[in-house]
Order: C-alpha cells, then structure tokens, then sequence
C-alpha cells in the first residue's frame, strides 16, 4: 500500500508514467470509465475547497466509483474531538481510497500511519499540496510536450505560497530548466527553497521585482496573489499590488507561445481581459487536473493492470 504526501514521493520515471496514464486517461476515457466500480473514495476535508474537493469526486465518478465524506471539519466528528487517527481507522472500513485536507501540517501524514488505505495530502495547511503540483506539470507537459528546456517565471507571494514551493521542488529534478523569481521584497522565496533546493541543485535562478523586467523571456507565466495580509504595512502593499496584475499590455510582452497558469482562485491578480487570449491556460489547468488524479486514483489503488 502506498500514500501520496509530497511530490518527491514519486521518482521521476514514476511522475513521468502517472503523467502518460493521464495522458491516455484523457485521450481515451471510455476505457477508464468503470475501473473503478464497486471502489469508494473518502474526501476527507477539514477545511472548505472547491477545485481540489469537487475534482477529486469528479475523478473517481469518471471512473465508475463513488464517493462519501465531509466538506468541513464541523460536519464531522472532529467537531466532537475525534483524532485524525481514530477517523482514517473508521473511515478504512468504509472505502477503499482517502484524500484528505486540513489545516495543520503533517495531518495527512498522520492518517497515513494509521490507514488500512492508501491516503493523498489534499492539501495540509501551508505544507504541501502535492496533487495540484501534479496538475502543474501535467499541464505543462501537456502544453508545451516536455518538462526540460524551460524558462519560468512564478510571480507573487513567494513567501507563503506552497504551490509555488511544491513545484520548484518538483521541477528541479528536470534537466534545463532557468526559474525567474518576480516578487516584492517582502515575499521573495524563503532561503530554503533558494538555497536548499535552487543552489543545491545547481538550477540556474534570478530574483526581480518588475514583472515587466522578466515576462518577455518566459516559456511559462506560473501566477499567484500577492495578499494584502502578508505585508507589514498598508503603504508597501499599496505600492507593490498593482505590479502582479497581468492585463493585456503585459501580456503584449510576452512571447506569442508563454502559457499563463495559476493555482487558482485568482482575485485581481489576472485580468479577465486576459482570459480570452490563446495563452492563458489556467482553466485549462483546472481541467487536467481531473485526469492527474484519476491517474493517481488508479496508480495507487494498483488497477493498471486491469485496463482493457
């Protein structure tokens, strides 16, 4: 039995097939479409989603399973005290694969020690999200036929965002790859990821703070919100939020082929102007990250094998 925590859990040979399961997953779903029949899927979510939640239960439906659980932590009972350990026990009993959320770090992890299933980390606080890296690269490989020979740029909060974290650490294991850092001071990348994972690995990076100054040179736009909440003062937020708000004149800018993704939910961050150009694919994103996790679904429910 084996539990997904962290994007590194996977080799890169093994992500590389996750990805062309998906990739057929999607090309040909009538195939997949009762893989799953007679398996149950558990979500297990302690705090509110939308994507993450509602693609999980959208995976395993399209592969002939069903799905139970809870959508918050007081419509379970966690609100009576119940330890995660004594819920992923039960919920064992129950189903036959979990995806859980919550809001305390290493969570997910904990319920893994515990299962008598496999269990995904749906997200656990400001950690790890590692199915929406998943989604991430399987965009892009979709998109752009590779995951080497890249320039990205990620752009916003740096500081706190774990998508962001989650996949430089992913992405570095690929060969090529220069990552352009666009961030306020306040939000640079932490030392971790810029020493431990960029230097370490010897992957060729840069630091700006205009995103005008870097778009041009992009293959891969990678957005997110700067937060109101995460700056010291109004006066610096004030200054620096308008600098991370893709519109169309920025978008002039960019190469005709940059592929413009975000982890959604956007706020102002994207224009919607920018929505109906050819290069923006974060909804495009959103949607192959329902095949991602029906591949994943699959891999660790160990049913390759019983593909037609």
């Amino acid at each position: 039995m084996r539990h997904l925590m962290s994007p590194m859990d996977f080799s890169v040979e093994e992500l590389d097939k996750l990805m062309d399961l998906a990739a057929d997953i999607e090309a040909n779903p009538d195939r997949y479409s009762s893989i799953c029949q007679g398996k149950k899927l558990a979500t297990c979510f302690y705090e509110p989603s939308t994507r993450t939640r509602l693609s999980f239960e959208a995976a395993m439906l399209n592969l002939g399973g069903s799905v139970l659980g809870f959508s918050s932590a007081d419509s379970s009972s966690a609100a009576k005290g119940e330890s995660v350990s004594d819920t992923i026990r039960v919920i064992s009993s129950y189903a036959d694969i979990c995806a859980m959320r919550h809001p305390k770090e290493g969570a997910p992890l904990v319920a893994s020690n515990h299962s008598g299933i496999p269990v995904i980390n749906a997200g656990d606080g400001g950690h790890q999200h590692p199915t929406q890296t998943l989604t991430d690269l399987y965009t892009i490989r979709s998109l752009r036929g590779s995951l080497s020979n890249l320039t990205i740029g990620l752009c916003g909060d740096l500081k706190f965002g774990r998508t962001v974290h989650s996949l430089i650490n992913a992405l570095v294991r690929y060969p090529n790859i220069n990552y352009v850092l666009i961030s306020p001071d306040e939000l640079r990348v932490p030392s971790y990821i810029r020493d431990d994972t960029l230097k370490a690995a010897g992957a060729p990076f840069k630091e700006v703070e205009r995103l005008e100054d870097a778009i041009g040179e992009l293959d891969i736009l990678y957005m997110t919100r700067v937060q109101r909440e995460r700056f010291f003062n109004e006066e610096d937020y004030l200054r620096m939020k308008d600098f991370y708000v893709l519109n169309k004149d920025k978008m002039e800018l960019a190469k005709d082929d940059m592929l413009v993704l975000h982890p959604l939910p956007r706020v102002n961050e994207i224009s919607v102007e920018v929505d109906s150009d050819p290069r923006a694919a974060y909804f495009t994103q959103a949607k192959k990250g329902v095949y991602i996790r029906m591949a994943l679904i699959v891999t660790l429910l160990g049913l390759e094998g019983s593909i037609c």
